[in-house]
This record gives structure tokens, C-alpha cells and sequence, in this order.
């Protein structure tokens, strides 16, 4: 039975492929036409080096010139010399471009159904149909083409990928914005949309500690699509969302997050509101705020950040004031349309 692979690059681009059983992942690569930097193939010189995100696998060889150990403790490995065990993920730190490969899919979508889940924000959703099966890693993203504009958007799945091809993203709505004219004037069911993906670096790893996800408006999307994940394939970790917005009639998939505790053993939400009314008896302020540093002494942690800049920066500015070493920080920053 193959194995599906995925190699993401530091240009964001992200490539999926088959592996045969026992097969040397470079070879499986090359035959599906990635031509990943090497030099000698004997697991010495190091330049086809990456890092496993997610999945298992084994290395015959390895000389301690090309990796240390605590490179193997970070999960780095030579392709050359890896043979995955299951589904699996890897990250090289060069474009996608040195691989001489093709670029994010360009694919069609056809609308089913736009809902408006709160004052600002939309979920639409598009099916992709019969076709192959889009891969995508959770949290990452596609590009759209506005129909009826020659404009594009990116926005974050909100879903994890499946079978059925079916595919979900929040969208804010500006007051005057061409994707968000379209979603309140124009879209309907039947709506034909064109989308390249998946792109991004900003994707779920492999769990081996507990997760802190962090949400700054529709940033959301991209943690639901990880959550999504978690409760399919299971976590054995503990989960705490934090969700940041300005109004709690921001707030959306509130019903949606509260049921991920049935499905995550040890899920916890907070939701934070900056400028709340008098009537909002939640959390107040900024989500940074409402960390306890304490806890993150405790144990090692995996963050992930997705929101505006100002949000992120905030964030990685706290965790550097409070000399949280343990917590190894993933975020995507994204700055939203005023167009």
C-alpha cells in the first residue's frame, strides 16, 4: 500500500506524491518528477537534507558530518536515505524552484452554498467535484479569482482535506471590498470559482506535545482546519484555543469549536473580546494577556499564530519578554484586503 508524502518548500509551495513500500523517498521523488538537490546518495554530504513535520519513518545511514544528533532529535533527514512508514510531511528550507517543480494546482470549484456566520464574517463553500482529491496540509491556503473581476484573495481552509472534495473558507466582510461585494451581491449556488493551491508554509506538524492554537479573526479558519484534523486522526495532547476578536458579534462557529471537546480529550476554548460591550462577561483585552506563563514553564509546547500582524507580533514580543523557551512558535501573518 503507497504512502502519500508531502514536501513543502520555503516558498510556500507544497507538493504531494506517492511511495511505494520501502522505497528511498529521493528515488520516489525523482520519479514523480521533484528533483530534489543531491550529491553523493550515501547519506554523507547532506544537500538533500529536509525535516520530517509529520509521520513516521527510518534512515539507513546517516554520518554525523551530514546531520548531529541533535539534528535527528529535530527530525531532520537526508532523502537519500529515508523510507517512510506511514503518511508523512517534510519541509525543505529552499524554494521549490531548485526542484525544477510545477506550481499549485490550478483547479475549478462551483459554489454550494455562502452563509453569513457573523456581523463580519461569511463561510463559503465550494465543491470541487468527481476530480481527484485536492491535498492540501491543514492550514494551509488557496488563492481565489473573484468571479466576474480579474482580483484574487487568498484565504485559509477552514476544513481539513477528504475524499469528497468539498472545501470550506471564512471570508470578512468590508464594507467595500471586491470579494466581499461579490459574497453579499452576487454569489449564489452554481457560481463557478477558480482557485490555485495549496500554498503556505503555515501548516499543523506532528503532535508529540501540547498545543496552544491562537486566532485573531478570521484567522480562525486555518486552526479549524487543524482541529478538524485532530479530531479525525486523534491527538493524545492537550488543546487550548484562543480566539481574538474586536465585537463579540465577531465571534462565529462558536457551536462548531464547543464540539470539538467531544471529539479532542482535553480541548479547552477561550474567546477574548478588545473592545467588548458592557453586556460581554468573557475575557477582555488582548489574547496575550490571558496566557499563563506559569503553565507554559510547565512543559514544552507547539503554538500556532494566525491573524494580523499587530496580533502576531504582540504575541512573539510576550513570549520573548516572559523567556518562554519551551514554546516553539509556528505563525502566519495576514494582512487583510481594504479593497
Amino acid at each position: 500500500m503507497n504512502h502519500k508524502v508531502a514536501f513543502s518548500f520555503a516558498d510556500g509551495k507544497t507538493l504531494f506524491f506517492p511511495v511505494q513500500p520501502n522505497e528511498i523517498l529521493l528515488d520516489a521523488a525523482l520519479r514523480n518528477g521533484i528533483n530534489i538537490p543531491l550529491d553523493c546518495r550515501e547519506g554523507v554530504c547532506g544537500t538533500c537534507q529536509g525535516r520530517c513535520e509529520s509521520g513516521d519513518y527510518s534512515q539507513d545511514y546517516v554520518d554525523e558530518e551530514a546531520l548531529s544528533s541533535q539534528d535527528l532529535q529535530q527530525r531532520k533527514m537526508l532523502t537519500c536515505q529515508t523510507r517512510v512508514k506511514s503518511d508523512a510531511a517534510f519541509y525543505f528550507d529552499f524554494a521549490s524552484s531548485l526542484c525544477n517543480a510545477s506550481g499549485p494546482e490550478q483547479l475549478s470549484g462551483t459554489v454550494t452554498e455562502v452563509r453569513q456566520i457573523s456581523a463580519s464574517t461569511a463561510i463559503l463553500y465550494l465543491d470541487l467535484g468527481a476530480a481527484r482529491p485536492l491535498d492540501f496540509l491543514p492550514g494551509q491556503y488557496a488563492r481565489l479569482l473573484i468571479p466576474g473581476t480579474a482580483s484574487k484573495r487568498s484565504y485559509s481552509f477552514a476544513n481539513r482535506p477528504g475524499a469528497r472534495n468539498q472545501l470550506q473558507f471564512l471570508i470578512r466582510l468590508l464594507p467595500d471590498g471586491v470579494m466581499s461585494n461579490y459574497i453579499r451581491e452576487r454569489c449564489k449556488a452554481g457560481d463557478e470559482i477558480v482557485l490555485e493551491a495549496p500554498l503556505g508554509a503555515f501548516y499543523l506538524r506532528h503532535v508529540t506535545k501540547p498545543l496552544i492554537l491562537v486566532a485573531g479573526g478570521t484567522g480562525l479558519s486555518a486552526l479549524l482546519g487543524m482541529l478538524d484534523e485532530l479530531a479525525e486522526r486523534g491527538c493524545g495532547q492537550p488543546v487550548h484555543l484562543y480566539y481574538g476578536v474586536r465585537d463579540a458579534a465577531d465571534l462565529c462557529e462558536r457551536a462548531r469549536i464547543e464540539a470539538y471537546a467531544e471529539r479532542i480529550p482535553g480541548f479547552r476554548y477561550t474567546a477574548v473580546v478588545s473592545d467588548p460591550s458592557a453586556q460581554w462577561t468573557g475575557k477582555r483585552g488582548y489574547i496575550a494577556e490571558h496566557f499563563d506563563a506559569s503553565e507554559l514553564r510547565d512543559a514544552p509546547v507547539d503554538m500556532y499564530v494566525c491573524g494580523p500582524p499587530p496580533m502576531v507580533e504582540s504575541i512573539k514580543s510576550w513570549l520573548q519578554t516572559q523567556a518562554l523557551d519551551g514554546v516553539h512558535l509556528y505563525y502566519e501573518k495576514f494582512t487583510e484586503s481594504n479593497i
